[in-house]
Order: structure tokens, then sequence, then C-alpha cells
């Protein structure tokens, strides 16, 4: 048979929608950008749970932190877009990085295909139980009482964002502290080497509910039924507004109907009651979509995350 035959009949195996049916026929890798522990982390593992189970499939949780999920995304970005490696990522990648970086060595439109949307994230104002500080208001005061001897952690971009606008729309004077992940921030927080931090409710609220941290108020504009007994930090500084959130990629070029076979799968599991009852227990707000409303949803956020970062003052490295 001549070679360009062969190629065709090949062309036609894996375009063919039934070819579906045999996928998954090994274990699926999801590679998460944050360390296990974050909020992310907790996400993958109640999801992948459902799916193994619905799916028939073996699915690895791959844990790459570092480099403001940079690691991550290269790495899927260069896999082959066979369906077997997928990326959980979030705004860190997605959204924040093309304008916290001065270079990127991958494109968040041009290199990845969309799956769907999962989840949005409920994002917390966290002290050390030790402070006095029980407010925005005294978490602001005391900050002025001790002009440059403050400090504040971020281990992504949502927590690095929104604590360099608190600082620039409350004309404070406290300083940045990154970490490769929020678990490891949480830890110095603890004990007492930081003083406040912006933290995904999903990684932090065993050490609230432990007494370990204070949450001091809701990131956020407005009021949450998710978490009605804490303030919105925008009752007292405006402007907190954008969107943290996570969903499904596959490598660029991955078939069509591998991306169709993963949407209705994850789509399925988290409109399950009792997996989206689990995500919100963990603070994790559940919103699937189809792929193309998070292919123009990621292009959107693009626009957002690039105005509050220029409002934050912060300057690409």
């Amino acid at each position: 048979m001549r070679k360009s035959t062969l190629c065709f009949l090949s062309c036609l195996y894996f375009a063919n929608p039934l070819h579906a049916q045999n996928y998954p026929d090994r274990p699926i890798r999801v590679i998460v950008p944050f360390a296990a522990g974050s909020g992310t982390d907790v996400l993958a593992r109640i999801v992948t749970e459902e799916l193994r189970s619905t799916m028939g499939a073996s699915f690895v949780i791959d844990n790459r932190a570092g480099a403001s999920g940079q690691i991550a995304a290269e790495l899927v970005a260069k896999a082959n877009p066979d369906g077997y490696t997928l990326f959980l990522s979030t705004n860190t990648p997605h959204s924040a990085n093309p304008f916290l970086f001065r270079k990127l060595n991958y494109d968040p439109v041009r290199d990845f295909s969309a799956v769907s949307r999962m989840i949005y994230y409920v994002f917390i104002l966290v002290v050390n139980p030790n402070q006095s500080v029980k407010t925005v208001p005294e978490l602001i005061a005391y900050i002025k009482a001790n002009p440059g001897k403050t400090s504040y952690a971020f281990g992504n971009s949502t927590g690095q964002v929104n604590g360099a606008y608190f600082v620039s729309a409350a004309k404070l004077d406290s300083l940045p502290v990154p970490y490769k992940s929020t678990p490891p921030a949480m830890t110095d927080l603890i004990g007492g080497r930081i003083d406040w931090m912006f933290v995904d409710a999903a990684a932090s609220q065993g050490h609230v509910k432990a007494g370990r941290l204070r949450a001091i108020a809701l990131m956020g504009d407005h009021p949450s039924d998710t978490m009605p007994d804490l303030p919105p930090v925008g009752a007292t500084v405006p402007g907190f507004d954008t969107v943290p959130w996570a969903g499904m990629f596959a490598p660029a070029r991955t078939p069509k109907h591998i991306i169709g076979k993963l949407n209705a799968e994850i789509v399925k599991a988290i409109e399950k009651p009792a997996i989206g009852q689990r995500l919100i227990d963990a603070g994790l707000q559940p919103a699937p979509s189809t792929p193309a409303q998070l292919d123009q949803f990621v292009k959107q956020q693009l626009g957002a995350w690039g105005k509050k970062i220029k409002d934050a003052g912060i300057q690409p490295e």
C-alpha cells in the first residue's frame, strides 16, 4: 500500500468520532501548577476522583509548582496532544503571567486547547491570630503604624496582584514576599514571619477552623452567600473585582473528539450534586463551561487582569 494512502487512512481513523470510544486506554496525567494542599490541588483531586469512576481511567496528579505556574504551563504546551496530558490551569498562568513577566515561553491562547472552566475561587484576607487585628480598618491602621516593618505573602497571582493593589489603594508601606505556592506561605504566616495575605479558602479553611489563622474579610467588593459572616474588603478599600478561576486545558491540536469527551465528563462530574457540594464545602464555586465558552473567557480575562495589574502598580519581571 502506498505511503500516501496509509497516511490518509490514518487521518480518517483518528478523525473518526468512533475512535473516542477507545479513549482513554491508559493513565491520564493532570499537571497542577501549584503544590499539594493548594486550592488547585484540592480541586484536581475532587474532580479526578469522580472521573476515575465515570471514565474507568486512572488519573495521576502531577504537582509542578514554581515560577508562578510557568513550569507547568511550558510542560503541557510542549506535551503530545493526545489527551493523556492535561493542564488544570488558573488565572495565574492564563490571565496574569503575560503581564507579570516580560517574557513567557508559552502563549496562553495559542498553545492550549480549552476543555472546560471548572470553578471560581473564593479568596479571603487572613492574619496571624496572635495579632490584635480583627478587621480591615484595624489591619490598615496596624500597617500604617509600622511603615516598612510588615510584610504580606503570596503563592499565586491572585494573592500577589490583590495584595499589591491593597497596598497601593490604601497607601500602605508593606513588603511583598513571594512563595512557590500558598501552603508554605501560610506556614510562615502561622509562624509569625509574615503579617497578612490573601489566600484561597480551599487551601486555608483548615487553618482558619483550627484557629491557626484569622480570616478578617472576603476578597471582593460585595458580600457573598458562600461566606456571609465575612465582610468584603471592598467595603473599606474598593476595587477587588478580579475573578480568580480554574479550568482544564489540553495541549493545542488535541483532537476535537477527545476535547468533547473530556468536557462532557468534567461537566457531568461538577454538576453532580454530591461533587458540587464537596467543591462548595471546600470554598470552590462550581462554574463549568463549554470549550468555546472557556476559550472566550480566557481572552476576556487577559484584558481584565492586565488592567488590574497596571492599577496595582506591578512592573513585569
